[in-house]
């Protein structure tokens, strides 16, 4: 864990990976996707991987001899991400190391199937026709590009959350209900198919309230780092005033022992957190978010076949992206954007 600023940004990334032993967990011979967080086409502060995240990754990996890097993004049916690649300048930073991003949900990207060595929890019933993974991934070592935000449906997401676009395709929302078991799961995936996981957390900015979009977003100056992405989700969510255990996706992992959820075994190097809260407290609801619950939870359960796995579907994407990029993001985001946009990571941000 590292404090930062925004003149000293890139080489406090640096310091992040080798403080948590880069080298040593992620094998040099195979190629290394680097898995791009998407949440919004739109920038919003915390929401999505941020530009100097990805160019000091990218720097700190080629410095120290990684030099097979595949940008990794994936779209979703309310995310356009070759639109939220160019508003998150992330394809500027691309541009500028001459690498182009693969996104996984192009139809020619193809995935195939996948046969799990180990008992899953949820998603061989959620996918009784068989769970397919994209082609490109078995074989390759991933650096995840998550940012510190809470979740209306996870309460945190991270690192384990981040894998949940470039394992799953457009039927990804069938899972929204078991979404714990669902990370859980594709962790243990993770741990078959790549030789090295990774995590760099983007903290500079953070975000309260119903993430990933309608957020608070707060500057925090932070960056994590390490190789169990169940223990870099466990301190982020310690240090945004949680309780990682209570948080069902981490204590599920560290039930199954794919990783450790208690604070008190993880080794944290570089600053001290221990008296760090940042009083997050996750709560609130956005319209959206509220009926998605009712139908993933709530009396309307027993329609979710119908409303989200029938032809009607199309109604959901259009609901959601009429709520988001109509009505709140016009009507609140923007400010949001404005006022975060003054500090001296926006002003960083538009130096991209």
């Amino acid at each position: 864990m590292v404090y930062t600023r925004p003149d000293r940004v890139l080489a406090d990334i640096d310091r992040a990976l080798r403080l948590a032993d880069y080298e040593i967990h992620m094998p040099h011979g195979p190629e290394t996707l680097l898995k791009v967080n998407i949440s919004w086409q739109h920038f919003f502060p915390a929401c999505s991987t941020t530009p100097w995240q990805l160019d000091g990754a990218i720097r700190s990996l080629r410095g120290m001899g990684y030099d097979g890097l595949i940008p990794a993004q994936n779209g979703t049916v309310v995310v356009d991400s070759h639109e939220g690649e160019v508003k998150n300048k992330h394809k500027v930073v691309l541009d500028r190391h001459d690498l182009t991003s693969i996104h996984l949900n192009e139809p020619d990207i193809p995935w195939i199937p996948f046969e799990p060595k180990r008992p899953l929890l949820v998603l061989d019933k959620v996918y009784p026709d068989g769970i397919r993974i994209p082609a490109l991934f078995p074989g390759k070592n991933v650096l995840h590009l998550p940012t510190m935000k809470t979740h209306v449906f996870t309460t945190i997401t991270g690192s384990m959350k981040n894998a949940f676009g470039g394992l799953l395709n457009f039927e990804r929302h069938w899972t929204h209900s078991v979404i714990h078991e669902t990370l859980v799961d594709l962790l243990s995936i993770q741990r078959e198919i790549h030789p090295g996981i990774f995590t760099l957390t983007d903290g500079a900015f953070a975000g309260d309230g119903p993430g990933p979009r309608a957020m608070r977003p707060y500057v925090k100056n932070t960056f994590l780092a390490g190789a169990d992405p169940v223990a870099v989700d466990a301190i982020a969510a310690k240090m945004m005033g949680f309780d990682p255990l209570s948080i069902k996706f981490i204590r599920l992992a560290h039930e199954q022992g794919l990783g450790c959820g208690d604070p008190r075994q993880i080794d944290v190097v570089g600053e001290d957190i221990a008296e760090v809260d940042w009083d997050f407290d996750g709560s609130g609801n956005t319209i959206a978010s509220r009926g998605q619950k009712l139908i993933y939870w709530g009396p309307l359960k027993p329609l979710e076949n119908m409303l989200l796995r029938s032809p009607i579907v199309p109604w959901a994407y259009f609901a959601s992206n009429l709520y988001y990029n109509g009505f709140w993001f016009n009507l609140i985001g923007k400010g949001r954007v404005r006022q975060m946009l003054r500090s001296d990571w926006g002003r960083l941000f538009e130096s991209y």
